[in-house]
């Protein structure tokens, strides 16, 4: 039998007290052959034929404990142990479960806004057709993915983020070929522009980027935009876009709209991540589901 994922934590743990930088596939083999599950119980598939169970189960126990501050993400889909679960370690814990978890602060407050999330999705629910809960269920996992692609643009190296703006402006439209886009926007410029797209394939007019790759605490305040903007003068342009996985203060905010003759879009984390889903940048389709309906033009034979 496929083991809960509150019953992998631990062994999970564990394996990573090397300090070491393991990935979520490797981890998967290790247990699967620390717990001598059988060929069956590695295959087994969930209801929706997505993913495999036991899969599914390693990426929540990795979940859980990331939540916890007991494991810490340090790059590309790889993770290691932090300083606090060697701490526990340490302790000779019998077992690690949802309950062990809640002692620290971080993982309570990720408890209690799932909790409250999911009450206030019940409450909206309880009483909506089935194709209003598969809807506001599709905007949940849009959700979840928006967090989840954000925490990999992050832990990404500048370089990647670079190449990922570049991929999403072409997924957008602008520019007209990778090379010539990764030529602009490659090159550092000066007072705060980094780079020049095409708005059109014909390079008929350009747009001035600047992207910050900060962290998600670290807001962008208006000294930043004023300086781009300043910029964007200085070249006689009128049009730019102020990119950045953080987010940007209000002040910041209301003085890009305060800024007359001057078109300046304000892309924050939520919103790359959003715009990455949308044109396709970083994800793929894992499963898609055809909702069907009668066609009354075959039955209206008169």
């Amino acid at each position: 039998m496929v083991p809960t994922f509150d019953k992998l934590m631990l062994p999970l743990l564990r394996y990573t007290a090397d300090g070491e930088a393991h990935t979520v596939r490797e981890v998967i083999a290790v247990l699967a052959d620390h717990l001598q599950l059988t060929d069956r119980e590695r295959d087994e598939m969930l209801p929706s034929g997505s993913k495999r169970r036991f899969d599914d189960r390693v990426q929540w126990a990795k979940t859980y404990l990331t939540k916890a501050n007991l494991l810490e993400r340090t790059g590309r889909g790889t993770f290691k142990i932090t300083e606090r679960g060697l701490r526990v370690l340490e302790h000779d814990p019998a077992y690690i479960d949802t309950e062990f978890l809640k002692q620290f602060p971080e993982f309570e407050a990720f408890l209690l806004e799932t909790r409250l999330k999911r009450n206030r999705d019940y409450e909206l629910l309880s009483l909506q057709t089935p194709r209003v809960l598969m809807h506001t269920a599709y905007e949940n996992m849009q959700i979840d993915l928006t967090e989840e692609l954000l925490d990999c643009v992050l832990t990404a190296s500048p370089a990647f983020f670079e190449r990922l703006v570049i991929d999403l402006l072409l997924a957008m439209g602008y520019g007209g070929t990778h090379k010539a886009t990764a030529k602009t926007l490659g090159r550092s410029g000066d007072g705060g522009i980094d780079g020049v797209i095409q708005e059109d394939k014909l390079g008929l007019d350009k747009i001035y980027v600047q992207a910050k790759r900060w962290a998600r605490d670290n807001a962008v305040g208006r000294p930043v935009v004023q300086a781009f903007i300043g910029s964007l003068m200085g070249v006689g342009a009128n049009r730019g876009v102020l990119m950045t996985t953080s987010r940007f203060s209000e002040e910041a905010i209301d003085y890009t709209r305060s800024v007359r003759d001057m078109k300046v879009i304000l892309i924050d984390g939520k919103r790359l991540a959003e715009l990455m889903i949308e044109h396709d940048v970083g994800v793929n389709v894992e499963k898609a589901y055809v909702i069907k309906r009668i066609d009354t033009d075959y039955f209206d034979v008169g």
